[in-house]
């Protein structure tokens, strides 16, 4: 499903001078699988995420998805690839002000002329097992950060994506919140066969992976496999 060839990028550090930030990177991800990158902080695990999103251009090397190099898309043909194929949860909070949760969560589909009483019916199932059920019209103004953070990953999950990329998914989530979550994309890659890449420097979220990868100054160190994925709170089951 997912092809990471050799992969290199660098930044600008003033002086004429660079950082690489990834630095030969080459890792393949199985249709269903659920691959967690693991590293703290500046070890190159966001930048590799936006160069599979097509949101960055490598240096070198390529990013392969289901047979097609995405790393080579036209700005609009990427725009179009994230609306349509993928699934990205970010750690930025980017909800309209005065729109509803469930508005603000059906906003991707959308965007692909769906709509507007369909994609409400498709991303309230979501929105409810993410435990908003109670909270579908509030305004984003009225829910917390965490509430906020669970609306992003609704919309992420909205289109059905065969790919999903997640970046620090509960990183605004108290335990049982960012259990659930995981939960819920673990679910995802057994009962639909989705795959999953998973950016943590949490031990715990990374337990819930099938491979983890430990990812240090822009390269992967080494792969432990886990023995299973961690089980899903009650509520989820």
């Amino acid at each position: 499903m997912l092809q990471l060839k050799a992969l290199v990028k660098h930044y600008p550090h003033g002086d004429g001078q660079t950082v690489t930030a990834v630095d030969g990177v080459s890792l393949s991800v199985g249709a269903g699988e659920l691959v967690a990158l693991y590293g703290p902080s500046g070890s190159g695990k966001s930048t590799l995420l936006l160069m599979v999103a097509a949101v960055l251009a490598p240096d070198s090397g390529s990013v392969v998805v289901a047979g097609r190099d995405v790393s080579s898309l036209s700005p609009r043909e990427a725009a179009r690839y994230r609306l349509e194929d993928l699934g990205f949860v970010r750690q930025s909070l980017d909800l309209l002000p005065g729109a509803s949760a469930l508005d603000n969560a059906a906003l991707k589909l959308l965007g692909t002329r769906e709509g507007v009483r369909d994609a409400r019916r498709r991303v309230t199932p979501l929105l409810v097992r993410l435990g908003l059920g109670e909270r579908l019209d509030h305004r984003a103004e009225q829910l917390s950060r965490g509430e906020r953070q669970r609306v992003m990953i609704a919309r992420a999950l909205s289109n059905d994506p065969k790919l999903v990329l997640a970046d620090e998914p509960t990183g605004s989530l108290d335990s049982e919140r960012g259990r659930e979550v995981l939960a819920l994309l673990s679910e995802l890659c057994r009962e639909r066969g989705v795959t999953v890449v998973l950016v943590t420097h949490d031990p715990e979220a990374a337990a819930y992976a099938d491979r983890v990868h430990t990812l240090r100054d822009g390269r992967l160190t080494d792969e432990q496999p886990n023995r299973g994925l961690a089980p899903a709170p009650a509520s989820l089951r």
